[in-house]
């Protein structure tokens, strides 16, 4: 059966966040889509056996989750850091947790007297940096607070990690090492003095500043941890990941008499490339669906960032990666036209890699109209049919930025699925760029014709979205420019307010409904 027949979703997926162990809890990482979601999508639009690809792999949801499903899996990021992540996840080597936690008791055997005395007294830790194995004190970015690496830590946090990650690489299994490795690293991201302890809560809650203001900024208190319990409690979620991962395998396994095994080293595959350039390891018209979460532009420098787990488990990240990067900004510079041409040239490259008769997603978000123009108008011109254009705003996590600017930050994203026919249609006129002699006028008639569906409230993301679509449809997108200002100003000027408490804007004179009464846009 053509899979031209396959009914594509026209709705919203309600997020479950912390349903599945092998995500939420495991690793901190800059963007990770609710796991619910993505395998609804990949329930839809793909089947056993087939061949799944995600281009800005991040930290494997995308492909963990096919191959989980029984699909064969391509994870593909420049971030080695990222890679290792989704690989250690993946991994279905291990016969059980056994091995891994009798790995974990042989660490805490060789470091819990050490921390100890780390913990107590600093004279002693700086004795220990003397002889334990440190990474080399690197410059960091320049907008960073600190200069350099050692910088980012206390005397007593960089002791004890290394010692504790000294006894994790003496251990022989290879795979166990790793998942020691894994839990180690996400313990880095609260040892260190980028935490950023949240105020009334206690102080192990709460994050690095590389995750929410995107840079690396010192706290201007230190908050230390304790440094085995922090440790042991990032082991015992990666313990809890894999015990899922093996208990989804063995089931597997039953259900299909041992015919279909979840086997990782046979059916999960990491790559590290350019994304625009997969076509040079996989082959054109390979894949048979592609689900992928793209960098925002100049929101997240992820190799910048991920500068703390990269450089100290000696990760190499080459001139080549930092140049090729798909972002604005960084370390590197990028302009906005090396990101867009690179989003473009990845576009490209996996419509080639996917098959006909086969189905693309691609989760996006911002204020920069001609990042959405970028996306849709090479989509189209590769062949791709635009068939939904779905809003996810139910799985936001409300961030301080969030708080603080709520009506002009997109908080939720939109996901554009396009079907590329078995036969490529022929060349159209329908999508290029029209000839806009008013902008102003076009831009005032697209807010008109978005908030006449009666609605007597809704969300930025929902509405901003619908203009982003209304846009397409005149062939404006690419024409014209909307910044957040002008967002609010069309909204105010015309009688919306916007409640910073449910996030939604009412029209004067309407009751206020509850943000669990919300009404979204759709089609």
């Amino acid at each position: 059966m053509t899979r031209s027949a396959i009914q594509p979703i026209l709705e919203a997926i309600p997020a479950a966040r912390q349903e599945d162990a092998r995500h939420y809890g495991v690793h901190p990482y800059f963007t990770r889509r609710p796991a619910n979601v993505v395998r609804e999508y990949l329930a839809r639009y793909s089947r056993l056996g087939d061949t799944v690809l995600d281009p800005f792999g991040g930290t494997g949801v995308t492909a963990i989750e096919a191959f989980l499903l029984g699909r064969n899996a391509f994870h593909n990021d420049l971030n080695p850091f990222a890679n290792f992540i989704a690989r250690n996840i993946a991994d279905t080597s291990l016969p059980s947790i056994a091995p891994l936690r009798q790995a974990f008791e042989r660490v805490e055997v060789a470091c819990a007297a050490v921390l100890q005395e780390i913990e107590k007294d600093e004279a002693v830790a700086r004795k220990w940096l003397k002889e334990l194995p440190l990474p080399e004190n690197i410059r960091l970015p320049r907008n960073s607070d600190a200069e350099f690496f050692h910088e980012m830590f206390t005397a007593r946090q960089l002791a004890g990690l290394a010692l504790i990650k000294q006894a994790i690489e003496q251990q022989s299994d290879g795979v166990v090492r790793d998942l020691l490795l894994l839990a180690w690293s996400a313990s880095v991201a609260k040892l260190n003095k980028t935490f950023l302890s949240a105020k009334g809560r206690a102080a192990s809650r709460g994050g690095s500043s590389i995750f929410s203001i995107y840079r690396y900024k010192l706290a201007s208190q230190s908050v230390e941890l304790p440094i085995w319990e922090t440790f042991a409690g990032r082991f015992e979620n990666v313990l809890a990941a894999k015990q899922e991962v093996l208990r989804l395998r063995d089931y597997h396994r039953k259900q299909s008499g041992g015919r279909l095994p979840l086997d990782s080293t046979r059916s999960f595959h990491v790559l590290s490339h350019d994304a625009a350039t997969l076509d040079q390891v996989l082959a054109p018209g390979s894949v048979d669906y592609i689900f992928t979460d793209p960098p925002y532009g100049a929101f997240i420098s992820y190799l910048d960032l991920s500068i703390l787990w990269n450089h100290w488990l000696g990760f190499p990240v080459s001139d080549e990666s930092r140049c090729q990067e798909t972002i604005v900004g960084g370390e590197r510079k990028h302009s906005e036209e090396h990101y867009k041409q690179s989003l473009a040239r990845s576009i490209e490259t996996a419509f080639r890699l996917l098959k006909p008769d086969r189905w693309l997603s691609i989760v996006f978000q911002h204020w920069d109209l001609s990042y959405f123009a970028t996306i849709l108008e090479t989509a189209s011109q590769c062949g791709g049919e635009l068939k939904a254009a779905i809003t996810q705003t139910g799985d936001v996590i409300w961030s301080m930025h969030k708080k603080k600017n709520s009506a002009s930050v997109l908080a939720g994203e939109m996901i554009l699925t396009f079907y590329k026919p078995a036969r490529p249609p022929k060349c159209s006129q329908q999508n290029r760029p029209a000839e806009i002699s008013d902008p102003v006028a076009v831009l005032s008639e697209a807010f008109d014709d978005c908030l006449n569906h009666g609605s007597t409230s809704f969300t930025s993301e929902a509405l901003f979205n619908q203009l982003v679509m209304k846009l397409w449809e005149r062939r404006a997108l690419s024409c014209l420019s909307l910044d957040r200002e002008e967002f609010i100003g069309q909204l105010e000027r015309r009688g919306w307010v916007y409640n910073t408490r449910s996030h939604l804007w009412t029209k004067l004179g309407h009751a206020q409904k509850s943000a669990g009464e919300m009404m979204l846009f759709e089609d």
